[in-house]
C-alpha cells in the first residue's frame, strides 16, 4: 500500500457523495493520495466533510474534463449509471475502473479480511466487532455501511493487519454486476442468515441464494465461516459442503433475566433489545475470540455498546413512551424488529410504521412477503410515495390491493407526508411506542420540525 506523498496515487471518485464513497475518498485523502470527485447531488454530512478535507467538487454534475490519462484509478459508486459520461470517457482512455469494493480489496490485499455477510444484521455485527476491538486497543481497519458510535468515519484504511468489512449482496456498480461481498475476497466470514431480498436484481429466491453459494465457494481452505445455525436456508447451504473453509456454527448469547451476561464472578449488563441482536452479538463474539479477545474482554465491551445509526436507535425515550427508528426494510428485518420492540415492552401499545422505499418493497410480486410482518404490533402503518414509484419507473399501488396483502386488523396506509403527520399528531402516546422503519426518510419526516409531540 502507498502512504507517502512521494508514491501517492491519483484517484477520481464518480458519485463521491455516497455514504461509503465519501468516507473512502476521505480515507484516501488522509493517506496523501490526490483525490478528486464528481456527483450530481451531494447532501449532508457528505458535503461538509468533503469540503473540510478540500476535496468537494467545485460544481455539481458530470464533466468529462475530470477524466485524464494520468489517473491511476477511477472509482465508481452505485449512484453512477452505466452511461455516465465520465465512465464512458474513462473506458475510452482505457483507465483502471473499479467499483468501491474492488478498490477496497486492492488496498487491503495483505490484511486479514473479515467480511460480515447475510441478509440482515451485517451493520450491527460489524459495529459490535469494531467496538470490541477498539475497546481493547486493537489495531484494525474497517468499512461499514452506517455511522458507528465512537468512530468518526465509516471507512478506515491504514497499515493495520486486520480489516472488518460489511459485505452486502447488492451489485458493486452499474458496470460490475457482481455482489459486493464477493469482491472483498474474505479470509474469514460471517453469514448471519438468508432471507430473499433485492428482487430487482435477483428475481428468484434460488438466484439470490446462489450469491451466498459463490461467497462460500470463494473462501480459502485455511479460512473460517461463522454461520447462524438456526437459519434453515443457511444451514441447508452449509450442508452442501461446497467450501473448503472451516464452518463454525453459532446461535445466540444467553442472557440472565436482567439482560446481563455472567462470566465467573463478573456480570455485564447489556444495552440492546431483541433476540436478533443477541444472535449478532454471538457472531461478533466468535470473530473476536478468533482474533484473540477473551470472553471477559468482549462482554465488557458489549456492556457499553448502544448500536449503530438507525439500528433500533432511540429518537426519544421517556418513562412510558419511546420513538425508535430502524433501517429495517426487508420482510424478515421488519418482522424481527417489530417483534423485538413488542417483546421488550409487552404492555405498551406499539405503532409500527414501514416506508416502502426500495425496489423490492415496492414490487407487487414481493409485497406479499410482508403479510405477517406486523403481527405483534397494535397498529400497523404502511407509507409509500407515488413520486418514488414514478422515479423508479414502477406501477402505482392501490390502497385496496395493499389492504388485501398485509394481514393486520388495524392497518393504516398513507401516501402523503402531511397525512402521516396529521395521523401521528392525533395520537395519545401515553404508554405507547412509535417504531419507524425505512431505508429512506418518510419523505423527510421529522418529529420536531413537523410538530408531532410525543
Amino acid at each position: 500500500m502507498t502512504d507517502t506523498k512521494n508514491t501517492s496515487l491519483k484517484l477520481h471518485f464518480i458519485a463521491i457523495g455516497g455514504k461509503v464513497m465519501h468516507n473512502l475518498a476521505l480515507a484516501m485523502s488522509d493517506k496523501w493520495h490526490k483525490v478528486t470527485g464528481s456527483d450530481d447531488e451531494i447532501y449532508e454530512p457528505s458535503l461538509s466533510r468533503l469540503d473540510a478535507a478540500g476535496i468537494l467538487p467545485s460544481k455539481m454534475g458530470w464533466d468529462t474534463n475530470n477524466i485524464t490519462e494520468d489517473l491511476d484509478y477511477v472509482i465508481l459508486g452505485m449512484h453512477a449509471k452505466a452511461d455516465n459520461p465520465e465512465i464512458l470517457k474513462a473506458q475510452e482512455l482505457g483507465l483502471k475502473i473499479m467499483s468501491f469494493p474492488e478498490f477496497v480489496y486492492e488496498q487491503s490485499k495483505g490484511k486479514k479480511r473479515i467480511v460480515i455477510a447475510g441478509s440482515h444484521g451485517k451493520t450491527t455485527t460489524s459495529a459490535m466487532i469494531a467496538h470490541a476491538l477498539q475497546s481493547c486497543d486493537k489495531d484494525f481497519d474497517y468499512v461499514v455501511g452506517a455511522q458507528l458510535p465512537g468512530f468518526d468515519r465509516m471507512v478506515k484504511l491504514t497499515d493495520a493487519p486486520i480489516i472488518i468489512i460489511e459485505g452486502d449482496e447488492y451489485l458493486s456498480s452499474a458496470i460490475d454486476r457482481r455482489p459486493k461481498m464477493l469482491l472483498y475476497k474474505a479470509t474469514t466470514a460471517v453469514i448471519t442468515g438468508i432471507a430473499w431480498d433485492h428482487i430487482n436484481v435477483f428475481p428468484t429466491y434460488e438466484g439470490y441464494v446462489d450469491q451466498f453459494r459463490l461467497f462460500l465457494k470463494d473462501l480459502p481452505a485455511e479460512g473460517k465461516v461463522f454461520y447462524y445455525e438456526e437459519d434453515s436456508s443457511l444451514k441447508k447451504l452449509i450442508n452442501e459442503k461446497n467450501t473448503e473453509a472451516k464452518c463454525i456454527p453459532y446461535t445466540e448469547v444467553e442472557l440472565n433475566a436482567e439482560r446481563s451476561v455472567t462470566l465467573g464472578t463478573s456480570t455485564y449488563e447489556m444495552q440492546l433489545i431483541g433476540s436478533h441482536n443477541y444472535q449478532n452479538m454471538k457472531a461478533a463474539q466468535r470473530v473476536c475470540n478468533d482474533l484473540g479477545l477473551s470472553g471477559k474482554q468482549f462482554f465488557r465491551a458489549m456492556s457499553t455498546f448502544v448500536g449503530a445509526e438507525k439500528r433500533l436507535e432511540f429518537i426519544k425515550n421517556k418513562k412510558d413512551r419511546a420513538v425508535i427508528i430502524d433501517y429495517a426494510h426487508a420482510p424478515s428485518k421488519v418482522e424481527a424488529t417489530v417483534k423485538a420492540v413488542k417483546m421488550h415492552w409487552p404492555h405498551r401499545t406499539l405503532i409500527a410504521a414501514l416506508e416502502l422505499h426500495t425496489f423490492s418493497s415496492l414490487n407487487k410480486e414481493f409485497i406479499p412477503h410482508y403479510r405477517h410482518a406486523f403481527d405483534p404490533a397494535d397498529i400497523a402503518i404502511i407509507y409509500y410515495s407515488p413520486h418514488t414509484l414514478k422515479m423508479k419507473g414502477m406501477p402505482d399501488l392501490s390502497y385496496e390491493w395493499l389492504y388485501s396483502q398485509i394481514v393486520h386488523p388495524k392497518l393504516k396506509i398513507f401516501t402523503e407526508k402531511s397525512e402521516l403527520v396529521n395521523y401521528l399528531s392525533g395520537i395519545n402516546y401515553k404508554n405507547t411506542n412509535l417504531l419507524m422503519m425505512s431505508s429512506g426518510t418518510f419523505d423527510g419526516f421529522n418529529l420536531s420540525k413537523d410538530g408531532v409531540k410525543i
